[in-house]
């Protein structure tokens, strides 16, 4: 079994805590291709509809900035099981409710215990060497990525099969197995060094986002980035399902399939960043996630060159986005042992900001201009970022 002080991460663990990430964070996007069915179901209002996936996404949110940082204080193995639980707990609330406030708690509670994914990260960190780090947040950001964009098409599948429900119970089934895996298979990781209480680490949070000008950057970086990457999530659907392509929700499911492919990117920049690449691998990143919307301005809308391109830019924007995302947090778990949780809490808070601002954004752009709006809105994002991103020293 590994401990700290042997600094290993034997590849079976490596492999075992992606395949748990990948459940835990698929949690939070389940829901999406199901918002009309859930809505339908228990009659919920048009205009309350968005709250099936944004309440979770709060709650993801909330445990990010709150219970994450915990991973700082006390031991991980439990703190990670026991959010693993909250997540469990629900997801059977969501499978088994059957009016509006039920759903929107457990909504809530489901993305609160998904933050369980960010106490993993840094947790794999301190156990992983030096020279392998990269490769090791690498590894489980493949899993990260891969139960992102497989969580979309699943649910839209298994609803069409079964029902909505059935996705829920099946998820949480999965859940309860990943905690019994990880409570017996896991090493356990007491923090050393920290005498602060809770309100304390709360507190310490702001002094180091201020004080720590790499973990700003790389975060905004980030949310740029993922910006765009929800952004592209949200306005491509409405494109693939309106009149231009006429696909149908298990075409649209397909289509996203495809876009997983992108996030093999991830281990190929872990290796980059623990071979001292993280500059110029940065700029492929954010270059690629800028080319992904120009690339869909070639051909005309609606033919077949137009898709190819489409599906070119998906995988495109996901390696960017993963890659990047990997990088960011190879440099921030560089910055002190002790503060990973912290560090990694601020990095994913700042992130989502980037995502929400992202979603409303790809709406609302294809909503007034449609795909010749949304896509140049989308491109602005990642080259932002590229543009910041010239301002920094090697």
């Amino acid at each position: 079994m590994p401990t700290e002080n042997t600094k290993s991460l034997p590849r079976w663990l490596v492999i075992l805590l992606a395949a748990s990430i990948s459940v835990i964070a698929a949690n939070l996007y389940y829901a999406q291709p199901l918002v009309a069915l859930i809505s339908h179901s228990l009659g919920i209002a048009p205009e309350a509809a968005g709250l099936v996936v944004t309440l979770t996404q709060m709650g993801y949110g909330l445990g990010v900035l709150c219970l994450v940082p915990l991973g700082d204080l006390i031991e991980s193995r439990k703190l990670i099981v026991t959010m693993i639980g909250v997540a469990t707990l629900g997801l059977l609330g969501l499978a088994f409710a059957s009016s509006p406030l039920p759903y929107f708690v457990a909504a809530f509670a489901t993305g609160l215990g998904s933050a369980s994914v960010q106490v993993i990260m840094p947790y794999s960190a301190h156990f992983a060497s030096d020279a392998k780090r990269g490769e090791v947040i690498g590894s489980l950001t493949s899993g990260l990525m891969l139960g992102i964009m497989l969580s979309r098409p699943i649910a839209s599948l298994m609803s069409d099969l079964l029902s909505w429900h059935a996705v829920f119970v099946l998820s949480a089934v999965m859940m309860c197995i990943v905690a019994t895996t990880l409570i017996i298979l896991l090493p356990a990781r007491k923090p050393t060094g920290s005498n602060l209480n809770y309100f304390s680490l709360l507190r310490s949070m702001l002094l180091l986002f201020t004080t720590k000008p790499l973990l700003r950057r790389r975060a905004v970086y980030q949310a740029c980035l993922f910006g765009a990457f929800c952004f592209f999530w949200t306005a491509t659907p409405l494109l693939l399902g309106g009149p231009t392509f006429g696909f149908s929700q298990s075409q649209i499911a397909v289509f996203a399939l495809v876009g997983v492919s992108g996030a093999v990117s991830a281990p190929f920049a872990g290796k980059a960043a623990d071979r001292g690449w993280v500059w110029p691998a940065t700029f492929v990143s954010l270059l690629i996630g800028s080319l992904s919307f120009l690339l869909t301005h070639i051909f005309q809308l609606g033919t077949t060159g137009s898709l190819i391109t489409l599906v070119f830019g998906a995988i495109l924007l996901d390696a960017g986005v993963t890659a990047n995302l990997v990088l960011g947090q190879r440099v921030i778990f560089e910055l002190g042992a002790e503060y990973r949780s912290r560090f990694n809490a601020l990095y994913i808070a700042t992130i989502f900001i980037g995502g929400g601002a992202g979603s409303l954004l790809g709406g609302w752009s294809y909503a007034r201009g449609g795909w010749p709006l949304a896509s140049w809105v989308g491109f602005v994002m990642p080259l932002t970022a590229l543009f910041f991103f010239f301002t920094e020293k090697k």
